[in-house]
């Protein structure tokens, strides 16, 4: 290639540099009001978020944290309906919920609020509550599955608390946890008269958590479901 070929390949690319740059001058100036509301809009959006987090969000949480003290409490004691509904004195789980909605604190109540349900037998607002709770831990999060399963059952609906324990011994996945849920499920099975249903739920202690506690007698619930067949 010539140098006066060299010469006009440069300038022809400078040419197609300047093009591209000016229909892009021109697409700022044409749309320079979109962009700019567009730009406020994002500045906006971010600078309002920390602000809400700073100003409004983190106070509400320390006062979330020192409201739920007293329910913790009473909790703990087994007062469920005052720890549900508080008093003159104090707020219970359901005011927590409602006057701090965004908060961590608030999922912490709701989850405290669907065991205390539970605890007294109103199994519909405990399921609603269990879940409600935003359960972002695994460590915690089969917990919440594992006692919906246990209303379920205690509602009647055994199918439905069956496979509750069992999504909580996959989410625990664990030689302490898991087996428990799945025993769990096997005694529900077994009170339907589903022995079958029962010792798929045993062997299934047998075979994947061996070492368990569950594990050491569980030929003996196998063998049970098997003779009541």
């Amino acid at each position: 290639m010539s140098k006066n070929e060299n010469h006009q390949e440069h300038h022809d690319q400078l040419e197609n540099v300047h093009e591209a740059l000016t229909r892009s001058e021109q697409f700022i100036e044409r749309n320079k009001n979109k962009l700019f509301v567009a730009l406020l809009a994002v500045v906006l959006v971010v600078g309002g978020y920390f602000a809400f987090q700073h100003t409004y969000l983190q106070p509400k949480e320390r006062e979330a944290e020192a409201a739920i003290f007293r329910a913790q409490h009473y909790f703990e004691v087994d007062s469920f309906k005052l720890a549900l509904n508080g008093n003159a004195e104090f707020l219970g789980f359901e005011d927590i919920i409602s006057e701090y909605g965004m908060t961590k604190t608030a999922n912490l109540a709701t989850a405290y609020a669907g065991i205390s349900y539970m605890r007294l037998g109103e199994y519909d607002k405990a399921i609603k509550y269990l879940k409600d709770f935003n359960a972002k831990d695994q460590m915690v999060s089969h917990i919440m599955v594992g006692a919906i399963g246990d209303c379920y059952v205690y509602m009647g609906n055994v199918n439905e608390g069956v496979k509750h324990f069992e999504s909580a011994a996959n989410k625990a996945d664990n030689n302490l946890i898991s087996p428990l849920y799945l025993k769990k499920a096997g005694i529900a099975l077994a009170s339907e008269k589903n022995y079958t249903g029962a010792v798929a739920m045993y062997e299934k202690i047998k075979n994947q958590y061996p070492t368990s506690a569950e594990a050491m007698d569980i030929d003996k619930y196998i063998e049970q479901s098997k003779l009541s067949k």
